[in-house]
């Protein structure tokens, strides 16, 4: 078989490494199309903005989301400057492990992989019952929410299989319906004027503290996630060096300013005073209520058929992701080695794919034997779970950034490789506060709040010590592990 290359963009490959097989098509476009097609704009504006007001107790959504904008861009800043430095597409385990070394970048892989798992379980619960209440509503159907999720979960398969070009062509189609939905909702309930007019408490800071904001800061970053899959799939880019850096910050920028623009949009047509008090009240229908109150019934139709699209896209995107983690750990030699084939003909990590849809399957046969609600405790807690993870992992990467640059790039510029990458921390580590702060809030008792808490962190540990034991007992093996994470300068990163 010949390893496809484009001498101008290829890569060279580390040991074990199989990338220059995959397809390099993905541009700064397609990337983009696929991270936000992964935020889903419509079912965020649906499903979590709402919650956002909910749960926070106030107006004040637009300014979390604005907040968190300016963290993430802050971010970006050191996790783009790694994403030059380090030529692998495991972005957050194989930056730390460049600057903290391979037991703690183990770690780090160990804990992506559970909470992009937990996210991916989630939003399957959420996807097949936002299709049952549909079929329900329009066909007089009732069919159990499982049911819809096993056969999405079927054609997720099915894309998540091929050629990664497939899944972005049908995220891009998705993504251009549901924004222009929300767009025109949003135009429609500011040229009415709202509920009682324009007001400006929602974006009064002095407000941003009442009532719970931790839970608010929660859900605003929960909008977020998705947003670092860029440097995921680097080895898939026609030019990695530069589309990684573009497309995350083009990313985040699109991202923040739709949802802040939208969260206003929302507390203007609910009325700023009342919002958190409605969107409590019926979070589900928030966003279907004022499409038919400002633009009508056909609106509101097209928002309930699309939030299933929105959701599938979603899924199908951190299917994606997902799939892409476990072969690059297998390249790393941190999971068995099948994981890290390239199908011939699809140029995909087909092999990971398989082994991400038996895993799906077998995830959700449990919490169906377990007799867990799909929104209330699978949504729920993975989600929220798997936020921490993500936010956990950020604070991680920045940490990483300045250990990697104090030790190897002393002389590059402050900005990018001390002063953002602190501020970045900083930021995150006030946001782990808040969640960690108001997790049994969330999650309903403190009993749940401590268990998901205890599971997330011994992920972590599990990577990293089953990492220590091996460098005692078989230093042959640890030096093999992560040797796919090379620097610019082609050396191993640190170890």
């Amino acid at each position: 078989m010949t390893a496809y290359s484009d001498p101008q963009t290829a890569e060279p490959a580390g040991p074990g490494e199989k990338t220059a097989l995959l397809h390099r098509g993905l541009g700064v476009g397609s990337i983009v199309f696929m991270v936000i097609a992964a935020v889903a704009p419509l079912g965020a504006a649906c499903a979590v903005l709402p919650l956002v007001f909910a749960l926070s107790g106030n107006a004040a959504a637009p300014l979390y989301f604005l907040g968190a904008v300016v963290v993430l861009c802050i971010f970006a800043v050191g996790f783009t400057l790694m994403s030059r430095r380090v030529q692998n597409a495991g972005a957050f385990y194989s930056y730390v492990q460049a600057g903290l070394g391979k037991i703690s970048g183990a770690g780090t892989a160990s804990l992506a992989l559970v909470s992009y798992y937990l996210l991916l379980i989630g939003l399957y619960a959420l996807l097949g019952v936002s299709a049952a209440a549909v079929v329900d509503q329009y066909l007089g159907l009732t069919v159990d929410w499982w049911v819809l999720t096993f056969a999405f979960l079927i054609v997720v398969a099915l894309l998540g299989y091929r050629d990664i070009e497939v899944s972005a062509k049908v995220l891009g189609v998705a993504l251009v319906l549901e924004a222009l939905v929300v767009l025109v909702i949003d135009i429609a309930i500011l040229a009415q004027g709202g509920a009682s007019g324009f007001s400006a408490q929602p974006l009064d800071p002095s407000h941003a503290f009442d009532g719970t904001p931790g839970l608010g800061l929660m859900f605003a970053f929960f909008a977020f996630i998705g947003f670092e899959a860029t440097a995921v799939f680097r080895s898939e880019a026609t030019n990695p060096t530069r589309t990684i850096p573009r497309a995350t910050y083009i990313a985040v920028a699109l991202i923040g300013t739709m949802y802040a623009f939208t969260s206003y949009s929302i507390a203007i047509g609910i009325g700023a005073d009342g919002a958190a008090a409605v969107s409590g009240s019926d979070p589900s229908n928030v966003v279907q209520n004022l499409a038919t109150q400002y633009v009508g019934t056909a609106m509101e139709d097209a928002v309930r058929i699309l939030l299933i699209t929105s959701v599938f896209a979603c899924v199908l995107s951190f299917h994606n992701v997902v799939a892409r983690y476990q072969f690059n750990l297998a390249n790393g030699k941190l999971l068995p080695g099948f994981l890290g084939e390239v199908h011939p003909k699809h140029r995909a990590p087909s092999r990971s794919s398989v082994v991400v849809t038996v895993m799906s399957v077998v995830v959700l046969v449990l919490m169906l034997l377990l007799g867990l609600d799909p929104i209330t405790e699978v949504y729920t807690w993975f989600s929220g779970a798997a936020t921490l993870g993500v936010i956990a992992l950020m604070a991680l990467t920045s940490i990483s950034v300045i250990a990697f640059h104090r030790r190897y790039h002393a002389d590059t510029p402050l900005w990018g490789s001390v002063l953002a990458p602190v501020l970045s921390l900083i930021g995150l580590g006030f946001v782990l506060y808040m969640i960690v702060r108001n997790f049994d809030l969330l999650v309903g008792t403190n009993a749940a709040a401590t268990a998901i808490l205890v599971a997330l962190a011994a992920s972590f540990v599990i990577g990293a010590v089953v990492t220590a034991v091996t460098r005692a007992r078989r230093p042959d093996r640890y030096a093999e592990l992560l040797e796919n994470c090379r620097t610019t300068e082609g050396r191993p990163s640190q170890d």
